[in-house]
């Protein structure tokens, strides 16, 4: 049976690779080669022209595929409150041994909680009165400006108790999301790959050693999240991607759901996640076993780091290994993170990206009519 709201049967996590135009603007822009209003026209143009990409392949959710954004969660957050971004050293580096993402950190710089209007709003209007689908938002978790830094990000003079910090953190949150219902948002994402990262060994161990409880964070961030999404109109739906890592094909964390599925489904409350499922380093789909009757599951089975197309019946049998553990009716289908976390895009072209999402609209309707 299809959804009728989201997600819905074949969905998609949200970023797109960035066309040639675009890169060619936004590397003129750097150099102030073109005016800002210039590089805006660009992308409104190129939005508009992925917007109807995606509706044409079937797409009932439709993203700006993040073409106004340089990383998937910096502009978001930089943009909160008494947060700024600067130039730092990386403290968790992807596995591969090629080129690690810009070293661009996040700290807070004053007390949180308050208010001012996110230029993410106007990305969202624009995508709204372009599309006939249904329009939806990412934004990173809030667990994004602490998972990374820990401490450093947050000057004891500021916050002499984190618990003050995760507290207003959530607030800010809560009226950004607000702002965003308000503007007329009712599929809205949070990008969390900070509970998956918490699955795997070394990066636990990357939390013992700076001095926190690795086995605490996740009930403090779903405390944050539930704080963040609390304000939100009872026709709105919010959902959660699970993410290992996503930068030019590359990854962070390895290591199945099982040590965060109890909290993950049962004390956050979002209406539906956005699994990783790819690859093996995200474990079996056991962890479905916890998953509460009113809430879907989305299987990220398709995979975004490689250019390979996958053969439909492999895809069918994962879906069939998954419903061993829930109901079919409460899964969908989607890639296995977004295409492009960061303005470089992963390893592939954009012609296999649209096969890849054409034949996720085509296998859910063949497993779900």
């Amino acid at each position: 049976m299809q959804r009728t709201k989201p997600p819905f049967r074949a969905d998609h996590v949200g970023s797109l690779l960035r066309t040639a135009s675009l890169k060619e603007a936004r590397e003129k822009r750097k150099h102030d080669a073109i005016s800002a209003q210039a590089l805006t026209d660009i992308e409104d143009r190129e939005i508009e022209a992925l917007i109807r990409k995606q509706e044409a392949i079937g797409l009932r959710s439709i993203t700006d595929g993040e073409y106004r954004r340089v990383s998937w969660n910096y502009d978001f957050l930089e943009r909160l409150d008494n947060v700024e971004s600067y130039m730092g050293e990386r403290k968790i580096k992807f596995a591969a041994s090629g080129p690690q993402p810009r070293p661009i950190l996040l700290r807070v710089i004053g007390k949180l909680g308050g208010y001012k209007p996110h230029p993410m709003i106007e990305h969202f209007k624009f995508l709204q009165a372009h599309t006939r689908q249904t329009p939806k938002l990412t934004i990173p978790s809030p667990s994004s400006l602490h998972f990374r830094y820990g401490r450093d990000a947050v000057p004891e003079s500021t916050y002499p108790s984190m618990d003050d910090f995760y507290r207003d953190l959530g607030e800010s949150y809560r009226k950004a999301i607000r702002a965003f219902a308000d503007a007329g948002c009712r599929y809205l994402q949070l990008d969390e790959v900070n509970l998956a990262y918490l699955c795997d060994p070394a990066l636990r161990e990357v939390v013992t050693d700076r001095g926190e409880d690795p086995a605490a964070l996740p009930a403090i961030y779903a405390g944050m999240i539930n704080a963040a999404i609390s304000d939100i109109p009872p026709d709105m739906t919010i959902t959660m991607h699970l993410c290992r890592g996503n930068f030019r094909s590359s990854f962070v964390a390895s290591g199945g759901y099982e040590p965060v599925a109890d909290v993950l489904f049962n004390t956050i409350n979002v209406h539906g996640y956005f699994m990783e499922y790819d690859t093996e380093r995200a474990g079996g789909f056991e962890p479905l076993r916890f998953l509460p009757k009113n809430k879907t599951v989305v299987l990220g089975l398709v995979t975004t780091k490689s250019g390979t197309l996958e053969k439909k019946d492999d895809i069918k049998r994962r879906i069939d290994e998954a419903a061993k553990f829930i109901d079919i009716e409460q899964l969908c289908l989607s890639p296995q993170c977004g295409f492009a976390s960061t303005e470089e895009g992963n390893a592939l072209a954009e012609d296999e990206e649209w096969a890849k999402l054409h034949m996720i609209v085509e296998i859910a309707e063949e497993v779900w009519g």
